[in-house]
């Protein structure tokens, strides 16, 4: 670790993070108007530091859960809309049908009937026959992908099991922030409610038994809000046009403790630290903190994405993601969120920091991750969790934040979820990593390294093709661009390619292996969000031997327009790198 660095991690305290994390422990976010008061506060105390703030005020699409319940036989049983569900005051009566999950399905985002519900799922046609005009009732989150395939089999509403005695909040749509015309028509059409395991438990015994009536009932408020979206510029003094972006939400369900107020004020600090050492700093960094996304699938950092979008194409190098770090008993680094490319860089600072070498994990495609299809290079969303035998040891289950906590997306996200040790550490992991990104000469990720996933991915893909869809020219444009690669990284370490020549070709590589390796919209649109497996403009080819025989040939034209698309683009990467050469 360089001097300077040394001197940054130091400079790190808890004082004002602390205390901005036991202010919103005492505070709801999730309310349009105190979301609002939130944000302002959140800017008060930057300017308190003597940052400079400037706070967007955009109009977004929010849904916000107001109340649900469920009913059986009279009994009113309490339950949780996700936010988009629709609105059904007067309540929904319907036949229950049960479909069981598989158990490592329960956090899945895969809009894929197989991920949730195992080989036995019939066809979209046969599972139509049976759960039409019915309300579904399966485990799990009341999570877009479930939701979207119950609508696809045309249920009348979906009642999602929560695993344990707690009801969690969560969403719904698989529309990514606000809804333009192409994607408006994806917002769920049907009631979602979610359960705590001992209603859903009854439920399903009686579901078990033969025909049983229930009714569910959502109430949700609806519509276009103004919040508020403090942004810091921390100016670089060499590429002061090129920033590293840090980000996360301020919003959060209830009071939100560790989703995310353990996350703003870790941002507040790395802000601070690096507003005192801004006359070091090569490139700038702007730090933002999100409204809308419990209640707006992102909605707030969708608007910046949209509204910023060509300063971000030109100049942004990275994005920082920021969620649910110092939480209790995550002291673990083994579901670290990083794409491949950045992987050497955020295994060194977890390892000089933290003492201990993480496993990364591919972004899913959550955590506000709104800037996939502009195509820049990401690490972080969750960092910290608690052990896996620690887990089992208190008998948790898997949840997508708080460390691992399964207070997450509950009322009991509260104070003693935040861990000062665990904060500080992770303080100044986040410091150290923007702080690299921002200085290095040359920006610190390694193409190579994607290059190595998408050849592990192609071959599989080749594999279960065979001869239904021709991936040749797929793999010969990855190892084309590989062999650029390797010289490209050659002439950079010699010095034979300057520094402001290798950054520009590695910021225009990510505007086009990001999209190919995580989107199938155009860019500067939004994906749905539901997890894309690599490249996935040709990943169908996984599912050939499930396709029914009326939708072979068609199954077959997309991929091959798919194929088409991925190698053009890893065609035009290997031109955008011998340009360099």
């Amino acid at each position: 670790m360089e001097r300077t660095e040394v001197s940054i991690i130091e400079q790190v305290t808890l004082d004002h993070a602390w205390e901005l994390v036991t202010t919103f422990a005492g505070r709801e976010r999730w309310r349009p108007e105190d979301v609002n008061d939130a944000g302002d506060l959140i800017a008060d105390r930057l300017k308190a530091l003597g940052l400079p703030v400037t706070v967007h005020r955009p109009t977004v699409c929010l849904s916000i859960p107001l109340s649900a319940s469920v009913t059986l036989d009279g009994e009113e049983m309490f339950a949780k809309p996700p936010s988009s569900s629709k609105s059904c005051p007067q309540g929904v009566p319907g036949e229950l049908f049960y479909m069981p999950a598989q158990k490592s399905s329960l956090r899945s985002y895969n809009k894929k009937a197989m991920a949730f519900f195992g080989e036995g799922v019939g066809t979209d046609a046969e599972m139509r026959e049976k759960v039409a005009g019915k309300i579904l009732i399966t485990e799990g989150f009341g999570n877009p992908a479930l939701a979207a395939i119950a609508m696809d089999w045309g249920a009348i509403g979906l009642i999602a099991v929560n695993p344990g005695v707690d009801t969690h909040w969560g969403t719904c749509t698989t529309v990514w922030g606000s809804p333009d015309l192409d994607d408006f028509g994806r917002k769920p059409t049907i009631p979602v409610i979610a359960v705590a395991n001992p209603v859903g438990t009854k439920l399903i015994e009686r579901a078990k038994k033969g025909a049983t009536e229930v009714t569910i009932k959502t109430e949700m408020q609806e519509g276009w809000f103004e919040q508020a979206i403090p942004v810091v510029e921390i100016p670089g003094t060499v590429e002061p046009e090129k920033f590293v972006l840090l980000h996360g939400h301020y919003d959060s369900w209830d009071v939100g403790v560790g989703d995310n107020a353990t996350g703003d004020a870790t941002m507040l600090e790395v802000a601070r630290v690096l507003w005192e050492n801004r006359d070091k700093l090569y490139r700038s960094v702007r730090v933002a903190w999100w409204p809308g996304h419990s209640t707006g699938r992102y909605a707030g950092s969708t608007w910046f994405s949209d509204h910023f979008a060509l300063d971000l194409d030109a100049n942004c190098v990275m994005q920082v993601n920021c969620d649910s770090p110092g939480c209790r008993w995550a002291t673990s680094y083994h579901q670290t969120t990083s794409m491949t490319e950045t992987w050497a860089l955020v295994k060194d600072v977890i390892e000089q920091i933290a003492g201990q070498t993480p496993v990364m994990q591919r972004p899913h495609q959550a955590g506000d991750y709104s800037f996939n299809n502009i195509g820049i290079s990401s690490f972080f969303m969750l960092s910290s969790t608690m052990p896996d035998d620690l887990r089992a040891e208190k008998g948790y289950y898997a949840v997508s934040g708080c460390g691992g906590n399964i207070a997450w997306h509950t009322e009991n996200d509260t104070m003693e979820i935040a861990d000062k040790g665990v904060l500080d550490t992770d303080i100044k992991i986040y410091l150290e990593s923007v702080w690299r990104v921002a200085n290095a000469p040359v920006i610190p990720v390694d193409w190579r390294a994607t290059l190595v996933e998408f050849r592990e991915t192609a071959a599989k893909y080749t594999k279960a093709a065979g001869e239904a869809v021709d991936l040749k020219a797929v793999s010969g444009a990855i190892e084309a661009l590989g062999g650029a690669l390797d010289a490209f990284y050659a002439g950079v370490e010699a010095g034979s390619i300057p520094a402001a020549k290798a950054n520009e070709v590695q910021m225009r590589l990510a505007r086009i292996l990001v999209p190919v390796n995580y989107t199938t919209a155009p860019r500067f649109t939004h994906d749905p969000a539901i997890t894309r497996a690599p490249l996935p403009l040709i990943e169908g080819v996984m599912d050939l031997a499930h396709v029914p025989a009326e939708m072979r040939n068609v199954t077959l034209t997309q991929l091959m327009r798919g194929a088409n698309r991925t190698a053009a683009a890893l065609i035009e990467a290997k031109r955008l790198v011998d340009s360099a050469l």
